[in-house]
């Protein structure tokens, strides 16, 4: 008997050598056959099908291999799949997310197949709040005040996305160069959709996009014959303060790089601060001037903290007191947020009135999916349907009740004070330092924005966010090797 150690490689049958067997033969020419069938039958759509086989084909093949790419995938999507169901009408896009993630899930545990998959690095206190909070809202299901099961399932993300992404980012985001990447996927989506915006203000919307707006979106989009720019994003206030929330967080992560890396966070940042003058969003603002005032808090340096004082106060007072620029219908937009008399104000005042008597005997809200304009495809003649939420807090109010804004706030308060303690007291590297600080000043930004918009919980923050706060929760995996640190320390 020949042992294997003495079979001639090149004597094994493989390659093009298989098609000399029959059944080689009979499998080439069936899925060359059923391959022609396909392109005869369906002809463009075929071929966009079979391509679409071929590339998803290698796309779960690598997924599987390495499932932080699913992460990237969520982020990357999280940021068009609004944009794009404005040319594709008709199909679920808004289960991809979904899917995207259910399938990340099932890569961690096929690609530790072979071995125990240790789920240990997602049990942190964030992991069950965001727990809780998921419970929470399935009992909204048995809310006695929600008529229909659809709203939910369209806002199932505000429970669900938070505490699976939450562990999704735990279990895949665990050095400093995935945190790196992250940022990167996040810098080349924001720029994308500073471009199109600016597309949008220089040259028009398309043909899809006109179609928006003339399907309502006008009313909040169209002012005094200006366009308020959207990108490619659910609305105006969105874009302006994700665009925002990005100039804060990568200004300030560009301190902790260098070279090529430096000078793409910076601009991702600029860009970013543009994106959010030519949304012609108010509430926007409010992201820079909380952000950076966080950042220099949370430096513990007097000087750098009185200059940062400084530097909000001069933009305050150049919104509040003058009306340097008011030609530029961005500016003056803007500046009419630092005025307490101005109309829609007044409104939304008016409204949270109106929520408060309603919401007074309704300790639970009215159903997830059941409040303000969003509501009205599933519920138009309801009272909630019928009264303007705008805040995200107002909404989180008239949906799950103020005892799901409660923990909703403790939640973000919570998260956002551990953090800022971590960073200010027990956090010794620098650079680390750094990434962290510019995570919690961009939350505190969006937490702050959100009063005044449903930015929090609006595609493409809302992952953002969660991924985010995962991060920041865990700084300390992101630190240096102790010895290199100490080193680093002493050179200082």
């Amino acid at each position: 008997m020949i042992s294997n150690d003495q079979i001639n490689p090149f004597d094994k049958v493989s390659g093009s050598a298989n098609l000399v067997s029959p059944k080689g033969i009979l499998l080439l020419f069936g899925g060359v056959l059923c391959i022609a069938l396909l392109l005869a039958k369906l002809k463009v759509v075929g071929i966009g099908l079979l391509f679409a086989l071929f590339f998803g084909g290698f796309y779960f093949y690598f997924l599987f291999k390495n499932p932080i790419i699913g992460f990237y995938t969520a982020i990357g999507l999280n940021f068009v799949i609004l944009g794009i169901g404005r040319y594709i009408q008709g199909l679920p896009l808004g289960f991809a997310i979904d899917g995207i993630m259910v399938f990340t899930f099932l890569a961690i545990i096929f690609s530790r197949f072979r071995e125990r998959v240790d789920w240990s690095p997602a049990n942190k206190t964030i992991t069950i709040l965001a727990g809780i909070w998921m419970l929470y809202c399935i009992f909204q299901l048995v809310n006695p005040e929600a008529r229909m099961i659809e709203p939910w399932i369209a806002g199932r993300g505000i429970g669900f996305y938070f505490f699976f992404f939450i562990i999704l980012t735990f279990m895949l985001i665990d050095t400093n160069k995935k945190l790196d990447t992250f940022l990167y996927v996040w810098g080349v989506f924001s720029l994308l959709a500073t471009l199109k915006g600016t597309i949008q203000m220089l040259f028009g919307v398309d043909y899809a996009e006109q179609a928006w707006l003339d399907n309502g979106g006008a009313e909040t989009h169209v002012l005094f014959g200006k366009l308020r720019v959207f990108s490619f994003f659910s609305d105006a206030g969105q874009f302006g303060g994700n665009q925002a929330y990005a100039g804060v967080v990568f200004i300030i992560y560009s301190m902790a790089k260098k070279g090529f890396s430096k000078i793409f966070f910076l601009t991702v940042g600029i860009l970013g601060f543009y994106g959010m003058m030519i949304s012609g969003t108010r509430g926007s603002i409010a992201v820079p001037l909380a952000g950076l005032m966080t950042f220099f808090v949370l430096r513990k340096n007097i000087r750098v903290l009185s200059f940062g004082v400084l530097f909000i106060a001069l933009i305050f007072v150049f919104f509040k007191y003058t009306t340097i620029a008011n030609g530029n219908d961005q500016i003056r937009r803007m500046r009419s947020a630092f005025d307490p008399n101005e109309p829609s104000l007044k409104v939304r005042l008016d409204n949270q009135k109106i929520l408060k008597g309603y919401l007074a005997s309704r300790p639970f809200g009215g159903g997830i999916g059941h409040a303000g304009d969003k509501a009205q495809r599933f519920l138009p003649h309801a009272f909630l349907s019928n009264v303007a939420t705008d805040s995200w807090y107002v909404l989180i109010w008239a949906e799950l009740g103020i005892v799901g804004l409660t923990f909703h706030l403790f939640i973000l308060f919570f998260v956002i004070g551990t953090a800022s303690y971590k960073v200010m007291f027990k956090i010794r590297d620098p650079i680390t330092k750094i990434k962290m600080s510019a995570l919690i000043a961009g939350m505190a930004g969006i937490m702050l924005a959100s009063y005044g918009n449903a930015i929090l919980g609006g595609m493409p923050t809302a992952l953002l966010i969660y991924a985010s706060m995962a991060i920041m929760s865990n700084p300390e995996i992101f630190e240096q090797n102790p010895k290199e640190l100490e080193t680093k320390l002493i050179q200082v």
